[in-house]
Formats: structure tokens, sequence, C-alpha cells
């Protein structure tokens, strides 16, 4: 069978990584556990901080911020971004806004309901520790943005603004119009550049990593691939940090850039790291639909939209042709105020897109045919307008309004925008501890590219939270609890790893160009990617899961027999060559992704699973909801860690049980 080289699997078990999965939880009550971790942490003198390199793998607001506040203690930080600028990574493409407990609306607020928002809107599938670390910290990251200059939307009187979010009663979401995450990368990006005109970060732009360097059971550097030059160049540091996002475009269709992608994560899970949940993937319920199979991405537009426009679609099938506006009211269904009144329009993601996707099964679904189907529901404007004017609308959501119409052709002032679910964001990652360390001592994962603190499903608004936590806050603290068990230096890119590392990424590249099939890469990723978006998406079954796992290793084969790279040499500027490199490894992710999900015989969050749902019996009983997701905590209430084996068809599953102190277990409810 045609299957990518693996001597990297060989060399990694040689190394006797630790499979353990050792929270390193701290002791003490939960609002108590954060700051006491702290104390009790290890310290590094400011003068020894100068003596150690840590390398920074994203330079999103993860990685930006973490390589920025790195360098202000005094560390060596390399920082690499395979786009032209650190401003080009995809945290620019948030619209809605960042949460924190601040209670500056005196609705109710804490940080204590935040934990709980999150631990219930992730189904009771995360960590307690860790996200209630999150919801401490979150006051801190709006008073560092605003110090920053930040421009956050502010009232008439001058205070901060706030709006609502999906899956919370309370306004607490900090927005910037529907900029959010460009204005707080670039608050980022300029501590970044200080740090970078001190000459404490050295910047590689257009690079990509290629592996991780595991010198004696623990990540000592990387391979990189400059991707202008083709140049295949080694990096050493006493420590290293992902913060590459996340892996929703191993569906091909996704909201994500183009050039969001695996690889330097699934590099890492090659080399010892243990993957965790990667079937919890989140369907964003407001997207612009799909125009046709020539589509290589899609839009998101922003959940905060949700705030204003109400949801619905025809009662009737038989009304799904006609123009909205002939649509009576009597005739319209509001299906998430109907189904779910206390949210209403802000249910979570996971339910919005359920319900959606539900309503166009039924044959109610609304705009233009694609296959066949109309995969479109209206959200509609047309109260709000009427209620606080068409002024006020287009100052919270002007630059979206304007993003859709260029996009459309339809103005959401004269017509309801037509949505649909797509896949936007991914809750699974690399495992790590309460440090963020991986069980690959010295690795240690940030931002959406780990698994911790969203559980089976996010809540919109607290991606921008996690990775400003992780990368302002967490890791700063956390890091010194390692590198102060290291010697600094004490490894160097002359190693015998970084050779046989070096020589395995060179080898993987030359067998790329060296197939010339006749089909491109492009095809192998929109095959695999649509079929995991069949069958691995909103919905899964065990049969159409069973399926995905028989076709995907066929894909593989044909892929590494077949595939078409234009001829170049290894260290030469190829394009083609980096998106093969990626595609490799989203088929060999899409089995693992796969196999999570086909393993885990429950419903929870975004990964809803048929078979086990609410019905009309248990209604009856009082257990929940018909259509609902039924969790089974008895047997599935634990984190998956996944090991490579060397076989991507056959990983080792290790678990990490959840425990529960503050938060009781119970059934998800919005009703």
């Amino acid at each position: 069978m045609a299957t990518e080289p693996d001597q990297m699997a060989a060399h990694s078990a040689s190394q006797e990584i630790p499979m353990t999965m050792n929270s390193a939880i701290p002791e003490g009550p939960m609002a108590e556990k954060w700051t006491r971790h702290k104390m009790a942490s290890k310290l590094i003198n400011p003068k020894n901080k100068r003596k150690y390199k840590v390398i920074v793998v994203g330079s999103g607001l993860a990685g930006g911020s973490a390589a920025a506040s790195l360098s202000e203690l005094g560390y060596q930080v390399e920082c690499f971004c395979y786009q032209d600028s650190p401003r080009r990574a995809h945290s620019i493409a948030a619209q809605g806004g960042i949460n924190a407990a601040k209670n500056y609306q005196n609705d109710g607020d804490s940080v204590h309901r935040l934990f709980y928002d999150t631990v219930k809107g992730g189904d009771f599938r995360s960590r307690e520790a860790n996200v209630h670390r999150l919801a401490e910290v979150s006051v801190d990251i709006i008073d560092q943005c605003v110090a920053q200059g930040v421009p956050f939307a502010r009232e008439y009187g001058g205070l901060l603004a706030n709006r609502s979010f999906g899956g919370a009663q309370v306004s607490r979401t900090f927005y910037a119009r529907g900029q959010t995450g460009q204005q707080l990368l670039l608050g980022a990006y300029s501590a970044l550049c200080k740090e970078i005109e001190h000459g404490n970060v050295t910047m590689h732009p257009r690079t990509e990593m290629l592996d991780l360097v595991v010198v004696d059971g623990q990540a000592k550097g990387i391979i990189c691939r400059n991707l202008k030059t083709g140049a295949i160049t080694r990096h050493a540091a006493d420590a290293v940090c992902l913060a590459t996002g996340g892996y929703g475009n191993v569906f091909f269709l996704s909201t994500n850039a183009m050039g969001c992608n695996v690889m330097a994560a699934f590099r890492a899970h090659r080399r010892g790291a243990l993957f965790s949940n990667p079937c919890y993937t989140q369907i964003h319920p407001t997207c612009i639909p799909r125009s046709g199979d020539y589509q290589s991405k899609l839009t998101l537009m922003s959940e905060s939209l949700r705030n204003d426009g109400r949801v619905w679609v025809p009662k009737n099938k038989e009304d799904s042709q006609k123009a909205p506006g002939d649509i009576p009211e009597e005739d319209r269904d509001y299906y998430l105020e109907r189904k779910y009144p206390s949210f209403g329009n802000l249910a979570p993601r996971d339910i919005s897109s359920r319900a959606a996707k539900e309503v166009c099964d039924e044959g109610r679904g609304v705009g233009p045919e694609v296959g066949g189907v109309r995969q479109g529901v209206y959200l509609d404007f047309a109260e709000a307008i009427n209620q606080f004017g068409q002024a006020t609308i287009e100052e919270r959501y002007g630059n979206l309004f304007e993003m859709y119409q260029r996009i459309t052709g339809e103005s959401p002032y004269e017509l309801p925008m037509r949505i649909y679910p797509a896949v936007h964001y991914t809750m699974g990652g690399l495992w790590v501890d309460y440090n963020l360390m991986s069980n690959l001592p010295g690795l240690h994962v940030l931002g959406e590219a780990n698994f911790s603190d969203h559980g089976a499903n996010r809540l919109g608004a607290s991606a921008l939270m996690q990775g400003l936590a992780d990368g302002y806050f967490v890791a700063p603290a956390t890091l010194p609890n390692y590198l102060a068990t290291q010697k600094p230096g004490s490894v160097t890119t002359d190693h015998a790893a970084f050779e046989e590392a070096e020589k395995a990424v060179t080898e993987r590249l030359e067998k790329l160009l060296s197939i010339q099939g006749d089909r491109s890469v492009d095809s192998f990723h929109r095959e695999v990617g649509l079929l995991c978006w069949d069958n691995c998406g909103m919905e899964r079954t065990k049969e159409g899961l069973e399926d995905a796992l028989a076709k995907i290793p066929k894909i593989r084969e044909e892929f590494w027999s077949n595939v078409r790279v234009p001829k170049s040499g290894v260290s030469s500027f190829n394009p083609e060559l980096e998106k093969a490199g990626r595609v490799a490894d989203f088929i060999d992710f899409a089995e693992l992704m796969c196999i999570d999900a086909l393993h885990r015989e429950e419903s929870c969050g975004g990964h809803f699973r048929a078979e086990h749902q609410y019905t009309e019996e248990d209604q009856k009983d009082g257990l929940g909801e018909v259509g609902e997701a039924k969790r089974n905590d008895e047997n599935f209430a634990y984190v998956a860690g996944w090991e490579h084996t060397g076989d991507p068809s056959h990983p080792r599953l290790h678990k990490e049980n959840l425990e529960f102190e503050e938060v009781k277990l119970a059934v998800r409810s919005y009703k």
C-alpha cells in the first residue's frame, strides 16, 4: 500500500515519551486554584531568563501575545508564521467580540457565571479547573487590550459597551463593531513589534513548521521550510510553544482562511503528543450558504447579528420558493424562539446549527437550490430596524451588512439575510495539562491548538478570550515550571535528532515531488473534506462513520500514488508542494477524527450521534426533550487522548477522567 514514509514513528517510540494524562490540577478550592498555583510555580530570575530560548509557532492572538509577553519577561524568542506578516494570522477574521466577566451592565454576571456558562455550553466535557482560570483571567484581558489602545465600542458616556452572545443570558461580550479579531490582533502585533525592534524576538515570516524535534523525550526544536526559497532550516530552543490554530479545513469548506491547516499539531502528534477529542468540531449557525460546487471556502456572519436578527423559515415547505416578503407573519416559523424561549435566537451554536439543519431537511429551507436542496434560513432585521432605526443597526453591524451585500448582491436592510451552518472552530486539539504542557515535555500548546477549555462546544466570543488568556497570562506564568528544570542552551541544531528530523522532512517532500500522478492536490482535499462533512459533520451515525473509515485509507493510498505536484527541487518556491504536505496530514487526521467520533457512543455538544438522542419515551419520563443530544456520562465523561502508533488506522486510546466539583452534571437545557 502506498503511504507516507514513517521513520519518525520508530524514532519517537524509542524515546520513551510519557503517555500519562496527568492534568496537574492544583489542590484547593476552585476559586483559589490559579492563585495558589501561581504562588507555588517556579521562578527564574531576570538575568537567567535571558539565557533561555523559546520557540513560538504561530503569530495570531495566542502566538503573538505569547511571543510578546515572553520576550518582555526577558526570554529569547523566535516566532514563526507561514503568512507574510503576523497581521495576516486568521485571528484577524474574528468578528463578533470577546467575553469577559466584568459585569459592567450590572446584569448578574460574575467569574463564576462565566465559568458555569462555559462548562454547560461545552456540554460538561471540559476540565473545570482550566475553565475557571479562563473566567478569572478574562477580566484582565480587557484591561490589557484597552491599555494597548484597542478601540472597543463604547456607550454614549464613554464606558465600554457590551452585547450578548449565544449560550448566555447576560451581556458580557466586548466588541469593536464586526472587526474585534482584527483590532485585538493589532494590539498583540504592536506589542510584538516593540519586542522585534528591541531585538528580543526574531520573526520568521513565510516559514512553515514541518516537524518537531524531540531529544531524549523532550521537545527541543523544529524543522521548517522557507516558503519563498524552499530552504529547509533547523531551529533549537529550550521549549516549544505551538499556537497554530485549529483543523477545521479538514472539511475543505469552512470559514477558515485557505492556509489554515493541522500540520504543526499533527506533526507533534506523530512525534508522541497525544491528540485529544478530535471529533469535537464546531458548526457555526450563521454563515453565508454555499452557492455551488466551485467554492473553496465559506464566509462567516458574526453571531452578534443574532442579538437583533430573528431566525425563521416558512411553516409550509410549499412557501420555500416564495420571496420572503410574500410570506405573511402567521406563516413564518421562528423556530429558535419557539423551541428555546429562554435563549431564543441566542441559543448555543451546536443547538442552533442542528435546528437549522432539521428545518432544511424537512424541505423548509430557503434560497436557491444547490444540488437539488435549499440549504438556508432567514436572519431578519426588519423588526430591529423598525424599533431602533436603520442608523442604529448600521452603527452596530454596518461592515457586516456591507460584506454580506458584496458577496450575495442583496441588502440586509431590505431583505432578510440567508444563513446556514458551516464549519468554524475546533474544540479538540493536542492534550495539555494545567500548565498548558503536552504529555511530551517541553511542548506547550496554546489557543485553539489545544483541547482544554471548551469541551464539546465553544460558546461564542470565547475563542479570542482563550487565545489571549493563554498568551498574555497563562503561558508566561506556567512556562518556568518546565524551563527551571532545564539547562539553557543544552541542545543545539548539531544534535543527531535534528539531522534525523531534517532527513525525514526532505524524504517526505521528495516523495511528494516524485509521484507525478494525474490528480491535483485540491481534488484530494475536496474528496476527503466532503466525505468528512457528509459522515462526520453536523450529524454522525455508526454506519456513516464506518463508511468514511473504509474510504479514507483508499484516498490515502491513491494520494501517495497518484497526486501531481509540479516538478521542482525541494529547495524551491512551490506552493503546491506546501499544500500537498498539508493535505497529506488532513487525510491522516480525518481518519483519526472519524475513529474518535465512532468510539464516542454518545451525543454531546458539537458531536451529535443520531443513535444517541432523546426519544418520545425519554421525554415522557422527564429525561430530556425529543431530538436533543443524549450524553453518556457513565461511560464517556473523559478526555480522549489518542497516541500515534505508526499506523494511522490504529491509534491507541488514553483517557483523562473528568471530575466535576463545582458544576453538577445535568441535562443541558436552553428552554
